[in-house]
């Protein structure tokens, strides 16, 4: 099956980028460089495609009571035009997916799932929702989305609208502003541990909203960026990503995420039941992060060793531009976990000296 195209595909090629075929979607990795890319969200503001994510509705009568029933978090929390992260678990507690749930009404969510996870999860709503009085829809091939991350954000998106974004708090969503002159939703959220926004749009207007960000941003710095930065990015900020910190084998709470995933909610979740033996018993793994101590780059699926044992693999590894050292994180045995304990990553032929640190890689601003 060949590629599919976001609306955006034509403006990646016109602007340079290396597009390539990122979970069945043709998508730039960079423009100019992840070096140069990553330091413009850092220091001022970058222009993802993201048009790729999967958008899905939840309405009816029991649409709260239905989506508390497949989520790790508590959405009897969620008040109207707030957001909340979590996750859809298998019955054994591992991962379907992380997904944030929008909340327009107590009957009526919008879902942003991963892009390469929305068909399995649409069709896990579907399976899960027959003793449920709700309407689900995937209206994915309808929407466009992007995201304008990073210091200068909120100036150069402002320009573009008459809603005041300062009005729109962390973790919430006006889904009435015009940007353009289009209609849209914005929610201040991102995935680069920097300030920042998120379109969305129809297909057709998304265009326009991308050159017209690009042309009034170019003053602040703006920059069209890739995938390569979004995962660099999102690593040093601690976030993680599914497939990599949270699989079908990883759940959440080894992934470190029991934030989110709320044991004592009055609702009974898929998954619940072997989370809470798990915690209650303790678990074998869990993901810390790494620093080499020794020449060499830590790569996904990299062994870890201690007096020569496997003690686990690396689930994201690089030299990310702002923190400027080999770093890490890794699903390793629970009794080897300790805040500097010294064990060794495989490369190649060599075995690498690292040492285990925390995972706030980033100083959050």
């Amino acid at each position: 099956m060949s590629a599919k195209k976001t609306p955006l595909y034509d403006h990646h090629i016109k602007a340079g980028g290396n597009v390539v075929d990122y979970a069945g979607w043709m998508l730039p990795v960079e423009y100019e460089g992840l070096i140069p890319e990553h330091e413009a969200v850092r220091n001022a503001a970058g222009l993802f495609d993201v048009s790729h994510m999967g958008e899905v509705t939840v309405q009816g009568p029991d649409a709260q009571k239905f989506l508390n029933y497949l989520f790790t978090n508590d959405l009897t929390k969620s008040e109207d035009f707030g957001i909340t992260y979590g996750m859809f678990c298998y019955e054994d507690g591992g991962v379907v997916d992380d997904l944030l749930i929008y909340r327009k009404g107590e009957n009526d969510y919008y879902l942003v799932p991963n892009a390469s996870n929305t068909a399995k999860d649409y069709e896990w709503m579907l399976e899960n929702a027959k003793d449920f009085d709700v309407q689900i829809k995937n209206i994915s091939d309808s929407v466009g989305e992007i995201a304008i991350q990073g210091p200068n954000a909120q100036k150069i998106l402002q320009k573009l609208t008459e809603t005041d974004l300062a009005g729109i708090g962390y973790y919430k969503f006006d889904d009435q502003v015009m940007v353009a002159g289009k209609p849209t939703m914005v929610s201040r959220t991102g995935y680069t541990g920097e300030d920042g926004f998120e379109v969305y749009a129809s297909r057709e207007d998304i265009g326009e909203i991308w050159d017209a960000l690009l042309e009034v941003g170019e003053e602040d710095g703006l920059k069209p960026t890739g995938l390569g930065c979004r995962d660099t990015l999102r690593f040093e900020a601690g976030m993680p990503l599914y497939g990599n910190e949270m699989t079908e084998e990883i759940n959440p709470l080894q992934a470190g995420l029991k934030y989110f995933v709320k044991l004592d909610k009055e609702a009974d979740f898929v998954g619940k039941e072997a989370l809470s033996k798990q915690w209650a018993d303790g678990l074998k793994q869990k993901i810390v992060g790494l620093e080499l101590t020794g020449k060499g780059i830590p790569r996904h699926g990299y062994e870890v060793l201690k007096d020569d044992k496997v003690i686990g693999h690396i689930t994201t590894g690089y030299m990310p531009p702002t923190v400027g050292k080999p770093i890490a994180n890794a699903l390793i045995d629970i009794d080897q976990t300790e805040l500097g304990n010294e064990v060794e990553v495989q490369i190649r032929k060599r075995r690498v000296p690292a040492k285990v640190i925390s995972r706030k890689f980033l100083e959050k601003k």
